[in-house]
């Protein structure tokens, strides 16, 4: 399916978010940008399986980049590298190119000067980012991302399964220890503690 109407992404980014903010718009913003940026223009439709997104922030801004980009973590086609930046790169597997959008800190003041009338910050944010140019909003720069095969949609390997714990492993993220397999929880890497 094409890209669709600017008014169209914003509800449904309201619909899978709960709410629309400035981060949202920002959002939608950096992920239409990243597609024109490539050429792209029907992410969900003839492009869907050219297209990875890397996204630097758990914050409102992620929510909004799979309703445009159609890329989902469920998919392997969305990836998270925890930075805390407002930034995502955009890669076209299939032309070998990429380009990582961050969000210029400039914005937030440039949004106070073209609305000063509108006293809340996110309604003064939401309405900015909707007007500025995106060379305003973001600083853009061509990038080289290399994705191991393990990364990519629709990898395919055999489980492993943890010496220690018994749970299966895909996608190679095993680690190996004195000859033993383990999944990253037992060799260490572990979130959680049980209780």
């Amino acid at each position: 399916m094409p890209l669709r109407d600017f008014e169209e992404y914003v509800a449904l980014a309201e619909q899978a978010h709960g709410h629309i903010c400035a981060g949202q718009i920002l959002g939608l913003r950096m992920a239409l940008y990243g597609l024109k940026l490539l050429g792209l223009d029907d992410p969900e439709g003839k492009d869907r399986k050219r297209l990875v997104t890397v996204v630097e922030i758990d914050r409102c801004v992620t929510d909004a980049i799979p309703v445009v980009t159609g890329c989902r973590l469920g998919k392997r086609a969305l990836k998270f590298r925890d930075f805390g930046k407002v930034a995502a790169t955009f890669c076209d597997l299939q032309a070998g190119k990429a380009v990582r959008l961050a969000a210029r800190e400039s914005a937030r003041q440039r949004a106070r000067e073209l609305h000063p009338e509108i006293a809340g910050r996110n309604e003064q944010q939401m309405r900015a980012y909707r007007e500025m140019p995106d060379e305003e909003l973001f600083d853009l720069r061509w990038v080289r991302v290399t994705l191991p095969p393990e990364e990519l949609p629709g990898y395919k390997a055999e489980r492993a399964v943890c010496a220690e714990c018994g749970e299966g492993i895909n996608f190679r993220r095993q680690v190996e220890r004195g000859g033993r397999v383990l999944c990253r929880a037992c060799a260490g890497e572990s979130y959680y503690r049980p209780l």
